[in-house]
Parts: C-alpha cells; sequence; structure tokens
C-alpha cells in the first residue's frame, strides 16, 4: 500500500526531531506493511544526510508508548554491548532512534498520531526472499545474534506489544469456532484443508508440553523474522542490522526460528498457485541453522535445539491456521486480491508442513550434528 506524502505533515513532524538542517524533499518508502514510512533528506552543512520517518500503526498497536519504550530499551542495550565488544560502525549495526526535542524517544501529533524518526542506514539493502545459501546463513545469524545480545539485558519485562501473538492454542481454538460458526458457507469448499488442520492439532500439543515442563525459556524474540527485516551489506552480502523491532517482546526461540524457516526455505511466495513447487529446501535450512546457531553462541538449551527442525513445521501450521480460519471468516484480516486467496494461502503451509514433515527427521540430526 502506498501512502500519499503530505509536505506540509513532513515539514512540521520534520522540526520536532533533534535534527540539524533544513528538510529538502523525502518520500514514502516500502519497509513492512504496517507503519506509513518515509525517507526524508536533510541538508546539513553543504552534505545530504537521510532520516527516516514514521508513522505508528495505533490500529495494529493499540499502546504506541508502550511499543517505544521496548524498541528504545532494545536497541540502546544492544549498541551499549556492541561498543563493550569494540565493534566498529555500530550505527550501522543497531537502529538509532533520533529524540524529539522535548526529549521523548517518539512525538505525538496533533491529531493523536505517533511518530518516530531513525538514522538512516546507508548502503545496504534488503530482499524480498532468500535468494542463496548464504544468505539464508546470513538470516539465521542475524537473528540469532540479536537474541544473544539480548540475552542478559536487566530491568522490567518488556511489554507485550501485540499480545497473544503467537499463541498457537489461541489460534486453533479460533480455527475451530470459526469452523463450527460457518457464517459463510465456506467450509464445504475447504474439507480437505480443515481436516488437515484437525488432524495436526499434536503440534500444538506438543508446543505446550515443553512450555509447561519448562524445556523453552522466556527469552527476548523479534517475533516477525521476515528475511527483509534483515539489512544487508550492499557490497559483501553480509547482515549488518535487524528492523521493525515493533514486536520485540518476551517469547521464546522456536517462534523466531521456526518462521525463518517458514518464510526462506520454500522457493516460492506464501500464496503461491503452483504447490509442485512448494518445498523445504534442505541446503537452505541446513545455511539457516548453522547461522542462528553461530548468532546465539551457545545460549540455546538443549531442548530448545532439539525442536529446532520442530519448530519451522510449528510456525507454518500457525500461519496456514490463521489464513484457513480468516478465510472461513468472510477474509476480515489478511488483505485479499482474489477470490479464495485465503484458502490458496493455507493450501501453500500446507504442503509446506507435509514438505517439512518428510524432512524434519533428517533436518533435526543436522541440527544435531552443529
Amino acid at each position: 500500500m502506498a501512502f500519499v506524502y503530505n509536505e506540509e505533515q513532513l515539514r512540521d513532524v520534520s522540526t520536532r526531531f533533534h535534527i540539524y538542517g533544513e528538510i529538502m524533499h523525502a518520500e514514502a518508502c516500502k519497509i513492512g506493511h504496517i507503519n506509513e514510512t518515509y525517507t526524508a533528506t536533510y541538508g546539513q552543512g553543504g552534505n545530504e544526510v537521510r532520516y527516516i520517518h514514521q508513522k505508528i500503526n495505533g490500529k495494529v498497536f493499540k499502546n504506541p508508548i508502550q511499543v517505544m519504550d521496548n524498541v528504545d530499551r532494545v536497541t540502546k542495550h544492544i549498541r551499549q554491548k556492541l561498543t563493550d565488544q569494540s565493534e566498529t560502525d555500530v550505527t550501522r549495526k543497531v537502529l538509532v532512534i533520533v529524540p524529539s526535542r522535548d526529549g521523548k524517544c517518539y512525538y505525538q501529533d496533533e491529531e493523536g498520531h505517533y511518530w518516530r524518526t531513525f538514522v538512516y542506514i546507508e548502503n545496504i539493502r534488503t530482499y524480498e526472499s532468500v535468494l542463496s545459501s548464504k544468505q539464508a546463513f546470513e538470516a539465521g545469524k542475524a537473528f540469532g545474534k540479536f537474541v544473544y545480545l539480548l540475552s542478559d539485558m536487566k530491568g522490567p519485562r518488556l511489554h507485550e506489544t501485540i499480545p497473544q501473538f503467537h499463541d498457537v492454542r489461541m489460534r486453533f481454538d479460533a480455527f475451530i469456532n470459526a469452523l463450527e460458526k460457518d457464517h459463510f458457507n465456506r467450509a464445504k469448499l475447504a474439507q480437505k484443508e480443515i481436516k488437515f488442520y484437525e488432524q495436526k492439532e499434536t503440534i500444538v500439543r506438543k508446543l505446550e508440553k515443553a512450555i509447561k515442563a519448562g524445556d523453552l525459556p522466556e527469552r527476548i524474540t523479534h517475533n516477525d523474522t521476515k528475511f527483509n527485516n534483515v539489512l544487508l551489506d550492499v557490497e559483501t552480502d553480509e547482515e549488518q542490522c535487524v528492523v521493525d523491532l515493533d514486536t520485540v517482546m518476551p517469547g521464546n526461540v522456536l517462534y523466531d526460528f521456526g518462521d525463518m524457516v517458514r518464510t526462506t526455505t520454500s522457493p516460492t511466495v506464501e500464496d503461491e498457485l503452483d504447490l509442485t513447487k512448494v518445498r523445504m529446501r534442505m541446503p537452505f535450512f541446513k545455511n539457516l541453522a548453522k547461522g542462528y546457531l553461530s548468532g546465539t553462541q551457545g545460549i540455546l538449551t538443549k531442548k530448545e535445539k532439539k525442536m529446532m527442525a520442530f519448530s519451522g513445521k510449528m510456525m507454518t501450521f500457525t500461519i496456514g491456521l490463521r489464513f484457513l480460519t480468516d478465510y472461513l471468516s468472510g477474509d476480515t484480516y489478511f488483505r485479499v486480491h482474489r477470490p479464495q486467496h485465503n484458502l490458496d494461502r493455507s493450501r501453500t503451509q500446507l504442503k509446506l508442513i507435509q514438505s517439512i514433515d518428510r524432512q524434519e527427521e533428517k533436518m533435526q540430526q543436522f541440527v544435531d550434528s552443529l
């Protein structure tokens, strides 16, 4: 979705943050699909310097102040850790928040919207999908390092910016509820898919058992580990920085690693119609796992490591379930562009689950060997 650049609005916002120089121009940019984001260029002493201005989506994030409290704490902690480790180019390796004129990490405009500003990171690129095994390694390393750097963060528990975001039991119950109501008389068109997801409730029970047993420690996790949330150096293709931190909150590593498996190991988009193309590619999984374990630097427990292959199936099941639930409920959450779009999406996830099922034992054997 493209946002209309409101020059007068951006000029006002530009004066609300500690930025020296005048805004020259700005353009709407596509960083994620939730917030309204602009790249703004400023003139500073004869040089052009860029910043990111972003309006937080208040419909998705009901408490933007809590979101910014999390982002502020997390970025400061990572920056301090990198500095302590004598890391170079720290401002390229963690987001830098530009404070508002009144010293806050956000600005609230007259209409009640919340804005934030970041230093623009130059000479980087993002990709919508992983193109090589090396990129899979870099993605795994970036998100693994993110969890590692936050593993010793002190202070109060982070806010849950979207409560129950990855609550698989809640997602399964919502699916059953939508199926029983069947308000739009669509269940008859998805009988095969409904039966498949019903029979996979064992996935939910396995996760619940591990959490109840205390085998999956609560960690600070990213919770939205799509590949386009990793910035890669334009020359070396090496990971530099993890972005889109609005969903950073308490979680477990299976959510992060599992969603990486879902989004990086198949060569297709998540609504692929030709299901013969959908598959879990082992070389990509291996590099993802190597990268993640390299980034986490030995902090994972034996049980966390033992469930890494399972996590890919679990997160694919969860999102597939959500697509099917939305289809049965009349397409109220995910934006659709064609009839049965959400059903198509759930079928793609189903096919990927089947591919992971066939290879799960070998996947886990590889993880165990690392």
